[in-house]
């Protein structure tokens, strides 16, 4: 019934306009092969209210005259209820108990059930008048949703989002040409045979940072199995307000194709609003032969502590060296590569460069207000875990992973002997 089509659009209308991604005016909604389709925009969804709401208004229409006919039906039987009962009373009066008055008995027992009949039918009646109101309202609120959807479209509906016309070999590359707005762009690495999108932050100092990584707000599961890591997943926007994998073979591409080494950045936030970053220099990514092995410097800078060294837990005097994350191969749920004896990104439920297992993890679960237990992951610290911030059994509220050239991590005139102020990105 195309009142509960309503139903449903009512509840459907939000996610579906908040919606945004890839896509080219002439052709259509194009979707992006790693990143999900974007379509479509608010201006879709009114094109399909309008076309279901006359139906919808005949609808109630039709119940409104039912109901009326219903009602003007039940206030005639009261009132043949009423005379009758009046009648039977008057017989049962009458000085002469005859045949008349064992019928008039039996009538008024008639009229009794009758009666009971009515008040039931009266009561299903007031159930469908509510249901009516309740969807008058709704269909009030779908107007007022109708109104600002032709708002919305009273310009021509674009089923695009903006890219930047400005491409480049990596995001620096690309504010090194003059682009001065962060957003997405193309970008073709010297190894790599296609461009593909990524999301560059560029700052008010011309730095371009090439995010690889991004988590905000739990919407996006990271247990994904080797062919998504891979390849990416996840949904790059224009305005950074998504969760996204770029996907290992770009970042191989990206970090082996440049002359100068790259810097990784690693930015975290905790449930409470702080932030920390840690920095790592001479940051690679190897080949899908090599499994996508991490390699990289020395902790170049930060106040997040060097998780990445490992960390002593306490509970074995090897902990340190178990969890040391350089040098290690990327290992997913199907493509065990750490040196456990178990499967670590099995057990966590997400892929990462594993050791045996982590001390910090950035693709882990996503925990709600940030504090979960052994209880809650299986005896695992499977969470989103820096531990050299907040301990094994806290999650963060916000990553990103993101790469520049080291040439350029110190233009800001804040760092002072290798040390970056987080505060000043």
């Amino acid at each position: 019934m195309n009142l509960l089509i309503f139903g449903a659009l009512a509840v459907f209308l939000p996610i579906t306009s908040a919606q945004r991604g890839d896509s080219s005016a002439q052709r259509g909604c194009q979707p992006d092969v790693n990143f999900g389709r974007y379509c479509p925009t608010t201006c879709g969804v009114a094109d399909y209210l309008f076309r279901y709401t006359p139906d919808v208004y005949d609808d109630l229409d039709d119940m409104l005259a039912k109901l009326e006919s219903i009602g003007n039906l039940t206030q005639g039987a009261e009132e043949k209820v009423v005379f009758m009962r009046d009648r039977a009373t008057s017989a049962h009066k009458s000085s002469q108990p005859d045949l008349y008055y064992k019928r008039s008995t039996s009538m008024l027992d008639d009229v009794t059930r009758f009666e009971k009949t009515i008040l039931s039918q009266e009561q299903q009646i007031f159930e469908l008048q509510n249901f009516v109101l309740a969807n008058d309202r709704q269909m009030q609120e779908l107007k007022q949703l109708t109104r600002q959807l032709e708002a919305t479209c009273s310009v021509p509906c674009k089923d695009t989002v903006e890219i930047q016309p400005i491409t480049g070999t990596d995001c620096q590359d690309i504010a090194n040409k003059g682009a001065s707005v962060s957003g997405l762009y193309y970008v073709k690495p010297a190894k790599a045979t296609d461009q593909f999108l990524v999301y560059c932050e560029i700052d008010t100092f011309g730095r371009g940072f090439t995010v690889i990584q991004r988590r905000k707000g739990g919407l996006v599961d990271f247990n994904r199995n080797w062919i998504p890591y891979k390849e990416g997943f996840g949904y790059l926007s224009p305005d950074d307000s998504t969760d996204f994998w770029l996907g290992l073979e770009k970042m191989h591409l990206l970090t082996t194709s440049v002359t100068l080494p790259y810097v990784l950045r690693i930015e975290m936030v905790d449930w409470l609003g702080n932030k920390k970053y840690a920095d790592y220099a001479m940051f690679r990514v190897g080949p899908e032969q090599d499994k996508y092995r991490l390699t990289y410097g020395y902790y170049f800078a930060g106040d997040a502590g060097d998780a990445f060294d490992g960390f002593d837990f306490g509970d074995d005097a090897s902990d340190k060296a178990y969890t040391v994350h350089n040098g290690m191969q990327f290992s997913t749920p199907d493509n065990d590569n750490d040196k456990y004896d178990g499967n670590c990104a099995l057990q966590d439920g997400s892929g990462w460069w594993m050791n045996r297992c982590h001390a910090g993890h950035l693709n882990g679960k996503y925990y709600p207000d940030g504090r979960y237990s052994e209880k809650d992951a299986g005896a695992f610290d499977n969470g989103i875990i820096w531990v050299t911030w907040h301990d094994r059994w806290y999650s963060l509220k916000e990553t990103t992973m993101k790469i520049i050239p080291v040439s350029r991590i110190n233009t800001d005139g804040q760092q002072q002997s290798g040390v970056k102020q987080f505060g000043g990105l």
